[in-house]
């Protein structure tokens, strides 16, 4: 789901003439994702009272919500210029440290917010400060939990500060960035959100945040479901079911649903942002896979959008052109994208797009060939690390991207990381998991010359067979790893294994068939070369049947059919 800029913001009553019914104004449009009419709301009541600390500091927030960094920058400091030591502007020019990178000068900022309002426990600072901690890269999730907590915890009024709604929407929104197991605890914190304010959409739009977190796929579309109809009015829960059916995965992807939520959120949404809309007609015409119209338009908004959303509609452009079938102008577009925009600022969708791009082109020259489809590669393994959440769906799509690639090392380790993720989220790996990394570093061996492949593979099958005794699949293979370090089957190093292995898979010859064949094979020879002749006839007498024209036990045969010359050698 895409992120959005929380509103952190308490929706209640306020008094004293016009200018406080324009900040509440302003509040209310935050809260209904309508950035461009908040932003005037809040320049309104800086005209009317310029030292009001709350109204530069949320006019910077709605900056932020139209994605305009260096207008909240200059929001927040003109501010300071106006309330000087304002520790709610000090927390949003943290922000901007944050989205900038430099995370000791934002923690600098929160601290000294902090112990300027420690007496007079301030809602609007602490909510400030959590919110940057998580919704922003490189944000201190923990110190965010705590701020929260310490607001929240404790306080029934009777300390001069009562929780409001927001508050426990904010420590729910901490708990579902952490992830893992606090996916409950952050349930519970919207839940308390709505005991104070039963019909706030917002708490139940993120309730289903967690759930598609959890990857509860049904509850989670119940819930934004639910949010539309406490509020029909409530953009933003319209924008995330248009972004659930427009996410190409099982059991989402609907391009009519998407479609009709995109126009019910459009139907709501801010009119007086009209790049933003502009840009989501477009989107529609990309819907309808009316793709030269989404290019035209896009085309057109790119002189008057700001550096975001030229990114998005130069995205757009590259996009359109993939999907009508021109791969080679799709290239250009997304090239000359990356070139202007610099890599620095590429998301995880433009990796995602340059991947499906460079795989689309299909060229002549077996050279040219193979670059193109490394630099697919690149990008999709970009794709996967660009972002700190990691994402099992990603990692599978690299690791088979690779595998059909026939770049096995990179599969095999790709696999490793799926089956590692896994652990750390609490779930065993599944036995394809195990087979996938041990098959692929298998085949990066080489036959076996890559040793280090090899003694990968190795471990790989042998955790298969250790979580799986049962199952014939993992004892296979660690016999043929050790048979790839024993080609002419000499030292005997594959037999434990595919001893194991013939007394699981005998039972179901047919099924087995292939398996037992290269079983049988090894062990023939190698008891060949040991000249046990018992033992090499016993596996003999096995092959025969299910490979009658097997070339090993030809050439054995036709040695043991000659006479044994004696004494003198040549």
């Amino acid at each position: 789901m895409k992120k959005r800029i929380s509103t952190v913001v308490a929706l209640f009553l306020l008094t004293g003439g016009a200018m406080a019914q324009t900040i509440e104004d302003g509040l209310k449009n935050l809260y209904y994702g309508k950035y461009a009419t908040a932003k005037s709301n809040f320049e309104q009541a800086i005209a009317a009272k310029p030292t009001d600390e709350r109204a530069y500091y949320y006019l910077g927030i709605a900056e932020l919500g139209q994605e305009n960094k260096d207008g909240a920058a200059a929001a927040f400091q003109k501010g300071l210029t106006a309330v000087p030591n304002s520790p709610l502007l000090n927390v949003g020019l943290g922000r901007i440290d944050l989205l900038s990178g430099n995370a000791a000068a934002a923690r600098q900022k929160f601290d000294a917010a902090l112990n300027a309002t420690a007496k007079s426990k301030n809602g609007d600072v602490a909510r400030a400060i959590a919110d940057a901690n998580t919704e922003v890269k490189g944000g201190d999730k923990a110190f965010a939990l705590a701020v929260m907590k310490q607001l929240v915890e404790g306080n029934d009024g009777r300390k001069g500060y009562k929780p409001v709604a927001a508050d426990y929407i904010e420590l729910g929104d901490v708990y579902r960035y952490m992830g893992g197991e606090n996916g409950g605890k952050a349930i519970e914190a919207y839940e308390k959100a709505l005991e104070l304010e039963q019909n706030n959409a917002e708490a139940v739009m993120k309730r289903g945040h967690v759930n598609y977190n959890a990857k509860l796929l049904e509850q989670a579309v119940a819930d934004w479901s639910q949010a539309t109809t406490l509020d029909p009015n409530y953009a933003p829960a319209f924008y995330e079911l248009y972004q659930f059916y427009y996410t190409p995965k099982p059991r989402q992807f609907s391009l009519p649903k998407a479609k009709e939520y995109l126009q019910k959120y459009l139907a709501l949404s801010d009119q007086a942002d009209k790049t933003r809309n502009e840009y989501y007609l477009a989107s529609i015409m990309f819907l309808d896979r009316d793709y030269e119209g989404a290019i035209n338009k896009a085309k057109s908004l790119i002189p008057q959008a700001n550096e975001s959303y030229k990114m998005k509609l130069e995205r757009m452009i590259a996009d359109a052109y993939l999907q009508k079938g021109d791969s080679l102008a799709a290239r250009q577009q997304f090239d000359d994208y990356v070139k202007r925009s610099g890599e620095s600022k590429l998301e995880p969708i433009d990796y995602k797009l340059g991947s499906e791009i460079y795989s689309r082109i299909k060229l002549g020259d077996s050279t040219q060939q193979a670059a193109i489809d490394q630099q697919s590669l690149n990008y999709l393994e970009k794709y996967a690390t660009s972002d700190t959440a990691k994402d099992l769906d990603r990692y599978e799509a690299v690791a088979k991207a690779f595998q059909q690639a026939r770049v096995f090392g990179k599969a095999g380790e790709w696999y490793q990381k799926v089956a590692d993720l896994k652990a750390e989220k609490g779930e065993k790996p599944a036995a394809l998991d195990l087979f996938n990394i041990g098959q692929n570093y298998y085949y990066a061996s080489s036959g076996g010359t890559d040793t280090a492949m090899l003694a990968k593979s190795s471990e790989a099958f042998g955790k298969l067979t250790t979580a799986f005794p049962d199952l014939t699949t993992g004892h296979f293979w660690q016999g043929m790893a050790a048979a790839a370090r024993d080609v002419e089957a000499k030292t005997g190093v594959a037999q434990p294994y595919f001893d194991k292995y013939l007394s699981l898979a005998e039972t179901d010859p047919a099924k087995n068939k292939a398996g037992l064949i290269k079983a049988y094979t090894y062990l023939m020879v190698y008891y060949y070369n040991k000249e046990d002749k018992a033992n090499m006839q016993k596996y003999m007498d096995k092959l025969t049947p299910l490979d009658p024209t097997s070339e090993p036990v030809k050439q054995i045969k036709d040695i043991m059919s000659k006479p044994q010359q004696k004494g003198g050698g040549r």
